[in-house]
């Protein structure tokens, strides 16, 4: 088995390898790595993208907290301010999808 390179996957001779769509990993799983990965960067609009993903993805409330938990943990000081702006969007977007018929 060949191991993918940076220059596989920019490539996309590996679709399977660093995308969203389904695969070894849930969707909601994926999300929820995009969304801690947003609070690392401190990318609003990141936060906002993958939390409503996560959300319609059919991640909870508990998934997510638990999620940003670990980003703070491994994220320190910085992450004590994203985290808490991702999980408010992200509960603000499962109220939404909860919402909708």
């Amino acid at each position: 088995m060949k191991v993918a390179t940076t220059t596989d996957v920019r490539r996309s001779d590996h679709p399977e390898v660093g995308t969203i769509g389904p695969g070894a990993l849930e969707v909601k799983h994926k999300e929820r790595i995009a969304l801690a990965i947003a609070v690392s960067s401190e990318c609003d609009g990141c936060i906002a993208s993958h939390s409503r993903a996560a959300a319609k993805a059919g991640a909870t409330t508990s998934e997510a907290a638990e999620a940003l938990g670990v980003t703070i943990l491994m994220g320190g000081g910085p992450a004590t301010i994203w985290a808490p702006r991702a999980y408010a969007a992200f509960c603000e977007f499962v109220d939404d999808s909860h919402s909708t018929p």
